[in-house]
């Protein structure tokens, strides 16, 4: 019988304060047979990618016990950082990987919503293919006003109001996006500079929404404890976009305002095929290795009969 797995790469509001995370990460571990891959945080972002695998129903335990924990350590109201959130556990996407179909995991973003609100009362929105509103299909549309600004438009705004629970936010955990996408790659280019309206402009010279590359979502933010800025950005269709032209854009866009590239990073998982269209591209990234690359940790799991 062919294997049902799903991906779940939940972002959870916390970079700086460690033993959060690792609290959220235990009680994600503690779920049999969903298997943990991954951890990246950042503290100018303040926020924790976590990259989890599994059959779905164990995935999605796994997920509800780290938002649990999540909404019991995280107070967005003392929250700062320089990545947008509207809540602890902010974002939640599954992907498809053996067996499941993305409608499925559309299905299973659903399911998520309706426990979020129904155990922690946190209210929720979904996104990507598990949208329930064509104008929410965008994170980006979902995150708009942030925490603070969200918490505000729900009680005055019907359209602004959660697809499930509410209409109020939490008051320390504010709300959940919840989707289902294919693979997108999160991937950043720092700067070798303090100049901030550099990078933003340097993000919409590549960003899709401002005319370029498609499928390219793109901002600028500073990196404050390193001294630097950052262009940072998810590629949302890695087979349609020319990795080493985007490259080259930043490059030549940072060198017009004087800014040298410090270094580029990986955040998450890569799908083989991603490294296999442009390996240069991916070897560049300073935190690169073989173990980033989905396919080999899956294969880690096989040989170790995680299933």
């Amino acid at each position: 019988m062919e294997r049902r797995l799903i991906e779940c790469v939940p972002n959870f509001s916390e970079g700086r304060d460690q033993a959060k995370v690792q609290a959220i990460l235990s009680a994600m571990r503690a779920m049999p047979e969903a298997c943990v891959l991954d951890l990246h945080t950042d503290a100018d972002h303040n926020r924790s990618v976590i990259t989890l695998v599994g059959p779905a129903e164990a995935v999605l335990d796994a997920v509800l016990a780290g938002i649990g924990k999540a909404v019991e350590l995280i107070d967005l109201n003392l929250h700062r950082g320089v990545h947008p959130r509207i809540g602890a556990a902010d974002v939640v996407p599954f992907v498809p990987l053996a067996g499941m179909s993305l409608q499925d995991c559309a299905a299973v973003a659903h399911e998520a919503g309706e426990r979020i609100w129904r155990h922690f009362g946190v209210p929720v929105y979904f996104y990507g293919a598990a949208a329930r509103r064509r104008d929410r299909a965008e994170l980006a549309a979902v995150r708009r006003g942030q925490f603070e600004g969200l918490r505000e438009q729900v009680l005055r705004d019907p359209e602004r109001r959660p697809d499930v629970g509410g209409p109020g936010l939490h008051p320390t955990a504010g709300a959940v996006a919840v989707g289902a996408r294919d693979f997108l790659i999160a991937y950043n280019v720092n700067l070798a500079g303090d100049d901030l309206e550099a990078a933003r402009q340097i993000a919409r010279s590549v960003r899709e929404s401002s005319g370029g590359f498609r499928h390219v979502r793109a901002m600028g933010v500073r990196l404050g404890s390193r001294g630097m800025v950052q262009v940072s950005m998810n590629l949302m269709d890695f087979r349609s976009i020319p990795l080493e032209a985007l490259y080259e854009k930043i490059r030549e866009e940072a060198a017009r305002h004087g800014l040298p590239i410090a270094g580029s990073e990986i955040v998450g998982l890569i799908p083989l095929a991603a490294y296999e269209k442009a390996p240069a591209f991916f070897e560049r990234c300073e935190n690169f290795c073989r173990g980033l690359i989905l396919e080999e940790r899956l294969a880690e799991l096989e040989l170790k009969k995680c299933w």
